[in-house]
């Protein structure tokens, strides 16, 4: 692997910064920015997009096929489509403000420095209830399915065991991380082919309900309000492109190729997602009763598969779900979480604690273990509740869905508004429409998660308040040179 061609900032490096490879491409470093460089530059486009592929996780819809296949009234691949649709605006949005603003914190830094700080926060506040809530719910789900199949391990010593194990991989580093992440999507990806494979064959062999289009379009189920409340599920399986972000400054390559890696791997994953699902959607054993009952025990998709290729199928896919979630999607989940805290608190927003850099691993050290902690503790908690799964993934979609919002915002804020560009298409029509969609998503997403939703976005502004009337507004240095 060739080392990556560097240049020096003429102005010379922060007093303390660590010194690493800035790309040659005449993309600001975060020293133009007032920070210091201080984790370690070392991922590739390839890093990247294997990052965003595991956090996607290529057979998430595993997972939650039955509920999506119940709200979209059959149409489960229909949903997905949209929902790569509705999530290529966003990542052409974080592709452009990625670009401009190379460094790590997401939505909260493109929002805080396309629009103003406290907007940033706000979007920082709602991309939190998506980042902090979403390793325990994928521990959860993990932790539940490995209890269905080895019955005599409590759901608590399988969570324990997942948060532990993915704290240290973690903690050793973002390259360690990133060769873990290598192996585990190789792993997803046989899995998934053996499943097509066998799917295809037996509905070629007459299994199932054989070759159709209901799962695109069934005109006696078909309506925009039916299938955009399934796409407010299905968008759970496509969280995490997003997540590639957060690695800016572990980019060792040109800011633009965190927007190139975030694009491919959306397409790629969407693509699978839309046709497991469709094959999935032509075997399930009583699509009828799915659709009038629900999934309640989740096990829709591994019910399709044992039509396909028997008991041994459905075992395997149940496993390869909870590895997939429990290990590889929680390991890049937290790892990405980690770095939003880092980045908020870098900027006095949250405690400075969870600023601190591991000296030795360049990693947010204090930040990893605070969402370690996190994930345990409400993994257990709403392991005890019959509604733990169901209430954490709406929160998760609606905290994503309203900080993508605002990252649409903000490309027109800062290119159109401000830098005047005249490129209608990326810094206009595109963060537009992509708003509009996700704008009726939200709005047809579950009232439970509107009602919670909301309720977050309130503390956060009360919180906002607290920090500005307390003197804790950040320092957006050279904010003046950009």
């Amino acid at each position: 692997m060739s080392e990556p061609r560097t240049t020096h900032d003429p102005a010379g490096p922060l007093p303390g910064a660590a010194r690493g490879p800035i790309p040659a491409t005449g993309d600001p470093g975060v020293e133009a920015f007032g920070y210091k460089q201080e984790l370690k530059r070392s991922l590739s486009f390839t890093d990247l997009l294997v990052y965003g592929l595991v956090f996607m996780v290529p057979i998430a819809p595993f997972g939650i096929f039955g509920g999506v296949f119940q709200a979209s009234g059959g149409m489960v691949a229909l949903a997905y489509a949209i929902g790569m649709l509705a999530m290529a605006f966003t990542a052409a949005s974080y592709s452009q403000m990625s670009r401009a603003f190379p460094m790590a914190g997401s939505v909260y830094t493109y929002a805080g420095r396309g629009i103003g700080q406290p907007v940033g926060f706000l979007a920082g506040w709602m991309i939190l209830l998506d980042y902090v809530l979403v390793p325990g719910l994928l521990y959860l789900i993990a932790s539940i399915a490995m209890n269905s199949i080895v019955t005599s391990i409590p759901v608590w010593i399988w969570l324990v065991g997942f948060v532990v194990l993915n704290t240290v991989v973690n903690y050793m580093g973002i390259e360690f991380t990133a060769r873990i992440n290598k192996i585990m999507l190789v792993g997803e990806l046989i899995v998934l082919a053996i499943f097509l494979v066998i799917g295809v064959v037996a509905l070629a062999s007459g299994e199932g309900r054989g070759f159709d289009f209901s799962p695109v379009y069934n005109s006696d189920t078909f309506s925009l309000e039916l299938v955009f409340g399934a796409v407010s599920i299905a968008v759970l399986s496509f969280l995490g492109f997003d997540g590639i972000s957060t690695l800016a400054e572990e980019n060792r390559d040109a800011a633009r190729s965190l927007g190139k890696s975030m694009i491919a791997a959306l397409v790629l994953a969407g693509t699978l997602f839309i046709v497991q699902t469709w094959v999935a959607a032509l075997l399930v054993p009583d699509p009828e009763t799915l659709i009038a009952d629900g999934d309640a025990a989740g096990t829709a998709f591994y019910d399709a598969a044992e039509v396909a290729g028997g008991a041994w199928l459905a075992t395997l896919t149940a496993v390869a779900t909870a590895i997939a979630w429990g290990f590889a999607n929680s390991l890049v989940a937290q790892a990405a979480t980690s770095r939003l805290l880092f980045a908020m608190a870098r900027d006095r927003q949250l405690p400075s604690i969870l600023a601190k850099v591991d000296p030795k691993h360049r990693v947010p050290v204090n930040a990893t273990l605070v969402v370690a902690t996190i994930s345990l503790a409400l993994g257990i908690y709403m392991s005890q509740r019959d509604d733990g799964i169901t209430l954490l993934s709406t929160l998760v979609n609606f905290g994503a869905m309203t900080a993508f919002l605002l990252l649409h915002v903000s490309v027109v804020v800062h290119f159109v508004i401000r830098k005047k560009s005249r490129n209608w298409g990326l810094h206009l029509v595109v963060p537009v429409v992509g708003f509009a969609i996700l704008a009726y998503v939200v709005y047809n997403a579950q009232v439970a998660a509107q009602e919670l939703g909301f309720v977050w976005l309130g503390i956060g502004v009360a919180v906002l308040v607290f920090l500005l009337a307390t003197g804790r507004k950040p320092e957006l240095k050279a904010e003046e040179n950009l």
